[in-house]
């Protein structure tokens, strides 16, 4: 097995099309051909780390942060980005990071915080839009149906929790090839009517390249007539936050103590009471102030999330309750859904769950 086949993986559960513009993911140190020893799970990567993935003979380090955000224009080892870097290319450990793409995944940071909080009914706070693109092509009839599943296999046509979808209509078609072409209906320089069906498809803007693949290898004609569009319609599977509830609803401070004890934090820096149970709560890992508009729209009685500064408390507007659980206690999880998830992928060797705290904030 190489680095390639364990990002293969990792990008089904959180494709790299979905992270945010500012944000660096994927293998930002060393050679997807390389074959792998082992895989290193970490939250973020620290020299540290390295030094355990070289102790547990572990060539790929996946970690949730990237050690590179900005550019490198020197790797002299004045900081702890170019020791982290200059140390994993000694020691040729490659280094991938999923960070935003692992956020805005349905079964991402964010699920996991739901889960640890025992919520159900879950859904995304701030679905993407822009994600979902829709093809549409013509086709001979009587190829329609071998057409529409091969597109079915890559993924296409899928719509929230159904499969197969598509919108299907006959008419038809007309062309005339010049003397440079070979048509497989008709004959070039003649005016040709061809019996088709238009076939129309949805899907996920990281299958793209898969989906066009498919529709020219699976396409009899020798000039493929097509439009892929971007659609505005938001994405309810990929997106920051997620929104979900209990059965039964508790006070604000049965919540704090519940929330303190169930995200492992030493502290919870909160807004004011405003003496209303608490059965919606509002979830987004890391730093999550931008959506606090949002977890009130949701009708939120909680917001949890983390890097809250003075002035965003005031935004509870007396509507929610804020909660500052801390930015690493907030994502803590995450490198334990990597483990389980690729632990179900790779049976032929171990993935190791980093045991070194990298959380960088002390409390006294």
């Amino acid at each position: 097995m190489i680095v390639q086949d364990v990002i293969n993986h990792l990008e089904e559960l959180a494709p790299l099309a979905y992270a945010e513009d500012f944000d660096n993911v994927g293998l930002l140190v060393g050679n997807k051909n390389t074959e792998i020893t082992g895989v290193l799970v970490t939250l973020d990567t620290l020299e540290a780390v390295v030094d355990e993935a070289i102790k547990e003979n572990c060539n790929l380090i996946v970690s949730f942060h990237p050690i590179i955000l900005k550019g490198l224009k020197k790797l002299t080892g004045k900081n702890y980005v170019e020791r982290v870097v200059m140390k994993a290319i000694k020691h040729d450990i490659a280094i991938y990071s999923m960070h935003t793409a692992l956020d805005n995944a349905l079964n991402g940071v964010n699920d996991m915080i739901c889960n640890q909080l025992q919520l159900r009914n879950k859904h995304i706070l701030i679905p993407q839009s822009e994600t979902i693109k829709k093809l549409t092509t013509y086709v001979p009839k009587e190829e329609a149906e071998q057409l529409r599943n091969a597109l079915f296999n890559t993924g296409a046509g899928s719509i929230g929790n159904y499969s197969n979808c598509s919108f299907n209509v006959e008419g038809y078609g007309t062309f005339n090839g010049n003397e440079n072409t070979n048509p497989t209906k008709g004959q070039k320089g003649t005016l040709h009517t061809e019996n088709e069906t238009k076939i129309t498809v949805t899907f996920p803007k990281h299958l793209e390249s898969q989906v066009l693949q498919t529709l020219f290898k699976s396409h009899s004609y020798e000039e493929v007539a097509y439009e892929v569009v971007t659609l505005e319609n938001k994405n309810q599977h990929i997106g920051m936050g997620m929104v979900g509830e209990w059965e039964e609803s508790m006070s604000e401070l049965d919540f704090l103590v519940f929330l303190k004890d169930k995200m492992n934090t030493q502290s919870i820096r909160h807004s004011a009471f405003l003496d209303k149970k608490i059965k919606r709560i509002a979830v987004l890992g890391g730093s999550g102030s931008f959506a606090i508009e949002a977890a009130k729209s949701a009708g939120a009685d909680a917001f949890v999330t983390a890097d809250l500064k003075y002035h965003d408390f005031f935004t509870a507007e007396n509507n929610i309750l804020l909660a500052d659980v801390g930015h690493y206690e907030s994502e803590q999880f995450t490198k334990n859904l990597l483990v389980a998830y690729l632990t179900k992928k790779i049976t032929n060797f171990a993935i190791i769950l980093s045991k070194t705290n990298t959380n960088p904030v002390k409390y006294f």
